[in-house]
């Protein structure tokens, strides 16, 4: 039984391996083609992504513009009506003096409180400091006097009143501030 041709070998013959090798050819390039289809969906819905962001990137910038362009729009058209109130006061005819000087402060109370109405409407309000304490971050002092009748530190005059917007300051109250009686000269 022991003969040369039988001889029985572990190894395939080049011509069995060549057709395994063909089909794992041919799995890679399937395998290879299906990972280019994916990669190019995967790019696809990348960059449709990236557009989408853009366009919610313009579409926010645009909105911010015009919020900040139009921000005063209904604070402007309550205005009007303040405006329209003083244009109508000019029109007082002056022919009896002492009636159109009535109409006038009529008129301007009446402007006044409707000034005030829209300055609340919108978180405006007003600082009338007289006779409080002076607060660097709420008034803005033009000067000091003495005086007897306020106590050291605190307003004695208001000559332009302050506001504030909500809790933020929009103008300091321009006031005179008391100071102590200087004593007798020695």
């Amino acid at each position: 039984m022991s003969s040369t041709n039988e001889h029985v070998s572990d190894t395939p013959s080049p011509d069995a391996a060549a057709p395994a090798a063909g089909d794992d050819l041919e799995k890679l390039r399937a395998e290879l083609e299906a990972a280019k289809v994916e990669a190019a969906a995967n790019l696809d819905h990348f960059l449709r992504a990236k557009a989408e962001a853009d366009n919610v990137r313009k579409r926010t910038e645009a909105e911010i513009a015009n919020i900040r362009k139009y921000a005063i729009e209904s604070f402007a058209a309550e205005l009007l009506a303040v405006h329209d109130s003083l244009d109508l006061a000019r029109s007082v005819s002056l022919v009896d003096a002492a009636a159109a000087v009535e109409k006038m402060h009529e008129g301007l109370e009446l402007t006044l409180k409707l000034m005030d109405g829209v300055l609340a409407k919108f978180g405006v309000t007003q600082i009338d400091p007289r006779g409080e304490r002076f607060d660097p971050e709420r008034h803005q002092a033009l000067s000091m006097v003495e005086s007897a009748d306020v106590a050291p530190n605190h307003i004695v005059t208001v000559v332009q009143k302050g506001y504030l917007l909500r809790d933020r300051l929009l103008r300091p109250a321009m006031v005179i501030v008391a100071k102590a009686k200087a004593g007798p000269a020695a």
